[in-house]
C-alpha cells in the first residue's frame, strides 16, 4: 500500500526542475511558485545540501520566455530573503527527486557545501557604468587635433559630394573609435579599481556597447553592502559629468559559483 501524499505534495517519479542548491533545512519563500506556476518545494539527501526544485511535466519543452521569468523570479526570491543558494543557468531538470538527491546532491555533497560556505553572507551586485557621449566626444575632438581637424572638413564637404569622401568618413569613424577604446579603459580601471576594496570579489565582462564603460559584478559581504553603496555613490558623483553609474541587485550570485 503506498503512502497517501498531502494536496499539492510533487509525485516522487515526476521530473524536478532544479533552480539551484541551498542549505538543508532552508525555509523557502512564501506564496514564491516556479514553472508553470508549479509549487517551489526543497529535496534533501539527509546532508547538508538541499536542491530548491518545482515538478515539471513529463514531456514538456523549456525555453519559453515564461519559463526565463520563473526561474529566475524564484532565485530572486531567495537571495531576498537573505538565503544562501548556488544558483544554477536555467534550464536544469532531473528525471525525478530520486534522482536530484543521488546524482546531484549526494554525489556533489562536499563541493556544494563548499560553494555554499564560501557564499553564505554575501551578496552579487552588478555595476554598469555608460558614457555620456556628448562629453566625451567632445573630449576626444579638444585633445587630438586630427580628429578634429577632420571633422572640421567633412562638415564643409557638400552634400553633392559626399562619396568622394567615403574613406575619410571611415577613417575618422576609426580614429573615434580607438579614442573611445582609450577613455573606456582607462575610465573602467578607475572604477574598478574605485570599487573593488569594499567587495570580496570582482570579475567584468567586455563593453558590449559603444557607450559602455564598464560591467562588473562585485560579490559583497552583506554587512559591508551600505559601505559598498556608499563608495559606488561617491564614484557616481565623481564621475557624474561624463559618465552614468547604476548599481543593479542584489542578485543571485552566477558570477561567483565555480563549475561544481
Amino acid at each position: 500500500m503506498s503512502t497517501p501524499q498531502p494536496p499539492g505534495a510533487p509525485a516522487p517519479g515526476e521530473p524536478q526542475y532544479v533552480y539551484g542548491v541551498t542549505r538543508s533545512g532552508a525555509v523557502l519563500p512564501p506564496e514564491v511558485n516556479g514553472l508553470d506556476d508549479r509549487p517551489v518545494s526543497l529535496v534533501e539527501d539527509g546532508g547538508v545540501c538541499a536542491a530548491v526544485v518545482s515538478a515539471l511535466p513529463g514531456g514538456r519543452a523549456l525555453g519559453e520566455r515564461a519559463d526565463l521569468v520563473a526561474h529566475q523570479r524564484v532565485l530572486n526570491a531567495l537571495v531576498d530573503a537573505g538565503t544562501v543558494v548556488v544558483p544554477f543557468r536555467f534550464g536544469a531538470a532531473m528525471a525525478d527527486r530520486a534522482a536530484v538527491q543521488k546524482e546531484l546532491l549526494a554525489a556533489n555533497a562536499e563541493r556544494l557545501g563548499q560553494v555554499l560556505d564560501e557564499l553564505d553572507g554575501k551578496i552579487e551586485l552588478r555595476l554598469k557604468a555608460t558614457y555620456v557621449q556628448e562629453t566625451v566626444l567632445r573630449e576626444i575632438m579638444a585633445a587630438d587635433p586630427e580628429i578634429a581637424e577632420l571633422s572640421r572638413r567633412l562638415r564643409e564637404v557638400p552634400p553633392d559630394i559626399a562619396d568622394a569622401v567615403y574613406y575619410d568618413r571611415v577613417r575618422l569613424g576609426e580614429l573615434i573609435a580607438q579614442a573611445m577604446q582609450r577613455r573606456r579603459d582607462r575610465d573602467g580601471q578607475a572604477l574598478l579599481d574605485g570599487a573593488a576594496p569594499a567587495a570580496e570579489a570582482f570579475t567584468s565582462k567586455p563593453p558590449v556597447r559603444e557607450e559602455d564603460v564598464l560591467d562588473a559584478s562585485f560579490l559583497v559581504r552583506a554587512d559591508r553592502r551600505a559601505e559598498f553603496e556608499r563608495t559606488v555613490d561617491d564614484l557616481g558623483r565623481a564621475h557624474a559629468d561624463r559618465v552614468r553609474v547604476r548599481l543593479i541587485g542584489p542578485l543571485p550570485p552566477y558570477d561567483f559559483v565555480p563549475e561544481v
